[in-house]
């Protein structure tokens, strides 16, 4: 301000300030302040190059994962082939035998559960019908103290009436012309409880029974049934303490049509049937 009583019309070191005699204020953010330069925006390139080049690469990765898997990406190798993955595995199968009966299985799971399949294909075999071969693999299969005691209430059992109700005669023979079938084929196994000293093993398997002939009034049909074994290791071997039987489980039939008796005797005695090892 001045010193007349005028504002602005003094000179010296009080006189005016840019010729307005007024006191000047800025305000930042008024985009018409008259007495400095106006407020540049912002630029907007270096943010849009970042989308821009966000968007290309989106584009190239939709591009490459939409590629067709038959696009050959490298040449042609010469390496074999890796292996399959369903090689078989295991430890090999026993080759020794005692009376048409697998022994010497491994002291281990996989070896009770080897036993436990081979003793439900013997002992579910036609040997089973006849007093003596029933006995051996009674002998092969069973511990020598299981054995001794149930022989006696198994051949009461396997009693001259039973086997004529299956059209076998006391000796467990077959008519003449006649096939008797009965076979047992494991589809798996299960351990429900191991240890080194004993096992409880079950065997899920599907089997054939009936009398094939002209004549048979008991036809060939297919059972479904779980065979559990309690296991002891015995010896050098497992051999059965105990077993129990159950229906089931069983799939719905097929629509295969049923073959007459002579294919039947024919498929049982061309095809003779497997002893197991997992």
């Amino acid at each position: 301000m001045s010193s007349d009583d005028q504002y602005g019309g003094g000179s010296g070191s009080h006189g005016e300030v840019g010729g307005t005699g007024q006191t000047r204020t800025r305000l930042p953010d008024s985009p018409t302040d008259p007495y400095g330069p106006t407020r540049r925006t912002p630029r907007a390139s270096k943010s849009l190059v970042t989308v821009v080049g966000v968007v290309v690469l989106l584009i190239a990765a939709i591009a490459f994962a939409n590629q067709s898997p038959d696009t050959p990406q490298n040449e042609s190798s010469d390496k074999p082939p890796a292996s399959s993955a369903t090689s078989p595995t295991g430890t090999t199968p026993v080759t020794d035998k005692t009376a048409g009966i697998p022994k010497g299985f491994a002291h281990d799971e996989q070896g009770a559960q080897s036993a436990a399949a081979n003793y439900a294909v013997a002992l579910g075999s036609d040997g089973m019908f006849k007093k003596d071969t029933r006995h051996v693999l009674v002998d092969g299969i069973y511990a020598p103290d299981v054995a001794a005691r149930m022989k006696g209430p198994q051949d009461a059992v396997y009693s001259a009436e039973f086997l004529s109700k299956l059209g076998l005669d006391p000796n467990g023979n077959p008519p003449q012309g006649s096939t008797f079938v009965t076979r047992t084929v494991p589809i798996g196994t299960r351990v429900e409880s191991y240890t080194p000293a004993g096992a409880k093993v079950a065997v899920w398997y599907t089997g054939l029974i009936g009398m094939s002939g002209a004549k048979s009034t008991d036809p060939v049909r297919t059972l479904w049934r779980t065979w559990t074994f309690e296991l002891g290791w015995v010896g050098d071997d497992w051999k059965v303490l105990d077993d129990t039987q159950q229906d089931g489980p069983a799939p719905v039939p097929g629509d295969v049509p049923v073959s007459t008796s002579d294919d039947m005797s024919k498929a049982i005695t061309d095809f003779g049937g497997f002893t197991y090892a997992r």
